[in-house]
């Protein structure tokens, strides 16, 4: 018997160098799935829910470069639609296999028809619908290309009935090429970013995930102009290692150091980053920026000058160009106040909190004291996000994958599937969200089924704790932000995986020294301050007035033994801004 066009798939992918489909097997999918156990060099990875197979694929391309999952018809594919917007907003190379209806009946409004590529087209870089056995060798090596070279997700449209259609040979290349070419800006452009940093005394740069790649170049550059080195969330794993002129990360999870920092520069060079918060960057002195993204030039600050290229190429050729400064006091005064913000957020680590009131802040840092040098970590946004970006050190090693520009809730489990299966033998520790982690609870069934030892650490604060600090700087009560839980604990158990619940500070490091020798997935519930706030780097007046204005609803309308919790739980916050 002949291949068919599912083979033809398989092969192909298996050629590109993928090792697993993320995804619910049924109906249009199941010629695909059949010639995956045929072929045996790739694995099905049987998921609970596709929203989970995007997510996991995009961890797994962020750490090893390129991934794949696939959905079957109609809300098969749709299901995956929340994890392909996040993986392509982080530049994910993920080919994603939405499966459809059979061909004779597209256009018909038939049972779990969709239009794919109105439905994928604003989270994809490719996205084409394949009609016919002959178009598809070409169209999927040109999605496989485009997801690779454009880092992004690129989906192919395949109707069930041709998936067991005869192949048809292609006509052309079939190969991946992954080129990287050397990109640096012009010459004369170098000249002028020089002459700039030569004349400026206090220059701040900031690095985002563009600039991972160029640690040494980096830090050579600060050591000759004496500048302080602020990053992004994405960028601190890479950029925070042994760094002697770092002040930490801005925006809304940041600390003031870096904000500072940012300010009082003359200059600010931004390397490798397309921060999204505008608010968050200086408007009186003078910034450069240095992007491979031309498009991304000039679109979150006002630019003196903007430049194209990758951050390492650049700083390669103009590092020789750049004049040694002698005078540090900028870069004193920074690290100063660097040091003194850092003390700062110790203060919540020295204080752990109380019984079933454990401040979230000491967990992360226990995590952070016996986590392994080369881990891996996965944070649902929200509060995690805070902690975790605050109490995480990096090492040059470790890894951090988060929703850190979709911003979805649940992330954190299914990208340490992905995160998991993709490097084996390192540790993967997510740190879930009690209401992250209930949207796609599942999910911990897949992790038990493949005997991942994912470590999940659930911030179990029983409320949606960001959602409640934004209600709350808005002066809104905080209505509809409580979380009935169950135990998670008792649910672990009946998925046959192992669980910790921990409800006093004195037991948490002992809890999480136990569940990371543990050889297999658990479960770590650690009853968290509920009222626990995390202070941006910058408080605005309408803040402290909104907060103002929410305590004082709370005072009228009854609720003052809350309000008394939140002063309990965050007495040095609230002592700086009230």
């Amino acid at each position: 018997m002949g291949k068919n066009v599912s083979d033809q798939l398989v092969e192909t992918l298996v050629k590109a160098g993928i090792q697993r489909i993320y995804a619910v097997t049924g109906d249009s999918l199941n010629y695909i799935n059949e010639a995956v156990h045929r072929n045996g060099k790739i694995k099905w990875i049987h998921v609970r829910n596709e929203e989970t197979a995007a997510f996991a694929a995009g961890a797994e391309a962020q750490l090893i470069g390129l991934a794949c999952c696939a959905g079957s018809s109609g809300p098969g594919h749709v299901h995956l639609i929340n994890g392909l917007y996040d993986a392509h907003r982080s530049s994910a190379s993920v080919l994603a296999i939405a499966t459809t209806i059979p061909t004779k009946e597209q256009g018909t409004d038939y049972f779990q028809e969709t239009n794919i590529t109105r439905l994928f087209d604003d989270c994809s870089c490719y996205n084409q619908l394949v009609t016919t056995p002959a178009q598809f060798p070409r169209m999927l090596q040109a999605a496989l290309q485009h997801a690779v070279q454009r880092k992004g997700v690129a989906v192919i449209g395949l109707p069930g009935d041709i998936t067991d259609l005869p192949e048809v040979k292609s006509e052309t290349t079939t190969t991946i090429f992954k080129s990287r070419p050397v990109i640096r800006p012009a010459d004369d452009d170098l000249l002028a970013l020089a002459e700039l940093l030569n004349t400026h005394q206090k220059v701040t740069i900031f690095c985002g995930l563009g600039a991972a790649d160029a640690h040494e170049e980096i830090i050579e550059l600060a050591g000759k102009l004496k500048s302080p080195m602020a990053y992004s969330y994405k960028a601190k794993m890479a950029i925070q290692y042994d760094n002697p002129y770092e002040v930490g990360l801005t925006g809304l999870l940041g600390i003031p150091s870096a904000y500072q920092s940012m300010h009082e520069c003359d200059l600010l060079l931004l390397l490798g980053t397309d921060f999204p918060y505008s608010s968050f960057m200086p408007i009186h002195n003078k910034i450069v920026q240095v992007d491979i993204n031309p498009e991304h030039l000039g679109r979150r600050a006002k630019l003196d000058l903007g430049l194209c290229g990758d951050v390492k190429n650049t700083l390669q050729i103009l590092l020789p160009l750049i004049q040694a400064k002698e005078d540090n006091t900028f870069l004193t005064k920074q690290i100063e106040f660097y040091k003194e913000v850092k003390r700062k957020l110790l203060f919540y680590v020295t204080d752990p909190g109380k019984v079933n009131a454990i401040h979230p802040e000491f967990v992360s840092s226990v995590i952070n004291e016996l986590a392994d040098r080369d881990a891996i970590f996965t944070v649902d946004t929200g509060m995690c996000c805070v902690w975790a970006a605050r109490y995480i050190d990096g090492t040059g090693e470790r890894k951090m994958l988060g929703s850190f520009n979709h911003g979805s809730m649940a992330n954190a489990m299914p990208q340490a599937i992905g995160a998991a299966l993709a490097c084996p033998g390192k540790q993967v520790i997510a740190f879930c969200g009690d209401g992250g982690l209930s949207m796609l609870m599942g999910d911990l069934m897949t992790i038990v089924q493949y005997k991942l030892p994912v470590k999940i650490i659930v911030f179990n604060n029983r409320s949606l704790g960001m959602v409640k600090l934004e209600m709350e700087v808005a002066g809104i009560p905080d209505n509809e932000t409580d979380l009935l839980n169950p135990d998670f604990a008792k649910l672990a158990e009946a998925m046959g995986m192992y669980s910790i619940t921990v409800n006093h500070p004195d037991e948490v490091k002992l809890a999480i020294e136990k569940a990371f020798l543990y050889d297999g997935p658990i479960i770590v519930s650690v009853q968290t301050d509920p009222n626990a706030l995390a202070m941006p780097p910058k408080v605005e007046f309408n803040q402290m007035k909104g907060f103002a204005s929410y305590m004082g609803k709370m005072i009228f309308t009854g609720r003052m033994d809350e309000v008394f919790k939140t002063v309990l739980s965050n007495y040095k916050h609230l002592g700086e801004i009230l």
